[in-house]
């Protein structure tokens, strides 16, 4: 799949802007703050319906406006998608040929993006919720079951979390309601793991062979579910997690009506990264952490691959300063037709010779657009 063109009106410091692109490598070059990562971040936000930067959609309009609009032409197997996002303080609205989707659910997976940023490095070193919601973008993207279990497991997990919150505060003390909450959320749960585990394991594939091409074959990539729950093993079946998490939940309950929160769950799980059988979250060198993040992103790009049959588009934000000429080499040859690619960059000599013979160059300059001959 690639994005034809973009169109954006009044998002983030763009007015209105009309950009057309290249199929396979596209640069965005300029100084900082100029808007080269907002309009990466348009193409993300027409993929995933979110940004990578916010968790608040008003920010991305722009001052003093009410509608902030991403217009795009994607074509997929030779099929063209017309799709349209407006986001304002009411929410967000989005189009698929001119239709409006009633759920925003139902426009997720028409196009696919991966996006490697210089905080992905975090992946390794940084917070588990990072790596929990590096997985719920990821497979999301790709089954729509997992998305409709994961929505519904945190609408639970909030019922849970208000009505134990009011426990602790001694406002409620009904044990059968929070036993039907407890039941539901554990099944839920369940479901959520089972699924991370199960394309945790296709992307661990992949990684470990894209991170033995990357390393000469001199290092062995593993990566595990560490769930919050004993005695988790990866391949219990829906109904062992249901049964673990349940046994889980009694021995907390006493804990969390104390604290009022739910101390058990997918919410609470982790990712474990291991290089030649050591934590890489304790012992991987700086060039170590780049090259998992690096094999990672491109394991997402085969997987998708394989479970779509398409390829995502690729967007690498101001990342080819933090990659080596060999690295830069590596990611060239590993997406070298298969993606369209979207690069942003302060400085053009940044990137290897290799990779710039033929991409479309776009300068940005305060949220203006032209196109380098």
């Amino acid at each position: 799949m690639y994005l034809e063109d973009l169109t954006l009106k009044d998002f983030r410091n763009f007015d209105r802007v009309k950009v057309n692109f290249d199929s396979h490598i596209n640069i965005f070059i300029g100084k900082n703050a100029q808007g080269k990562t907002n309009l990466l971040e348009a193409i993300y936000f027409l993929a995933l319906t979110k940004s990578h930067r916010t968790s608040i959609d008003k920010e991305l309009i722009k001052f003093n406006m009410k509608i902030a609009g991403i217009h795009g032409t994607l074509c997929k197997r030779n099929i063209r998608f017309d799709l349209k996002l407006l986001i304002s303080n009411k929410g967000k609205k989005a189009w698929i040929n001119r239709l409006e989707q009633k759920k925003l659910s139902n426009y997720l997976g028409t196009m696919n993006a991966i996006l490697f940023s210089p905080e992905d490095l975090s992946l390794v070193k940084g917070s588990p919720a990072f790596r929990r919601r590096f997985m719920d973008l990821e497979f999301g993207q790709i089954n729509g079951e997992y998305l409709y279990f994961l929505t519904r497991y945190r609408q639970v997990l909030q019922q849970r979390n208000t009505y134990l919150k009011q426990i602790s505060s001694k406002k409620a003390s009904d044990p059968i309601f929070l036993n039907v909450l407890t039941d539901q959320l554990a099944g839920l749960a369940a479901e959520v793991v089972h699924k991370r585990v199960l394309y945790l394991d296709l992307l661990k594939e992949n990684a470990k062979k894209a991170y033995a091409f990357i390393s000469d074959q001199k290092e062995i990539l593993d990566i595990e579910y560490k769930a919050s729950f004993p005695e988790f093993d990866e391949k219990d079946s829906v109904e062992k997690i249901y049964k673990k998490i349940l046994l889980s939940f009694e021995h907390v309950k006493v804990n969390e009506m104390r604290l009022g929160t739910t101390l058990v769950g997918p919410h609470r799980d982790d990712l474990q990264v291991f290089i030649n059988k050591k934590s890489a979250q304790e012992y991987a060198s700086q060039g170590q952490q780049r090259s998992i993040v690096l094999s990672i992103k491109l394991a997402e790009i085969d997987l998708m691959h394989q479970i779509l049959n398409e390829y995502p588009i690729l967007l690498l934000d101001d990342v080819m300063s933090e990659l080596d000429n060999i690295r830069q080499k590596n990611l060239l040859n590993y997406i070298n037709g298969k993606t369209q690619t979207f690069i942003t960059t302060t400085d053009i000599n940044s990137i290897s010779q290799e990779m710039i013979k033929i991409p479309r160059i776009f300068r940005i300059v305060s949220g203006t657009v032209s196109e380098e001959k």
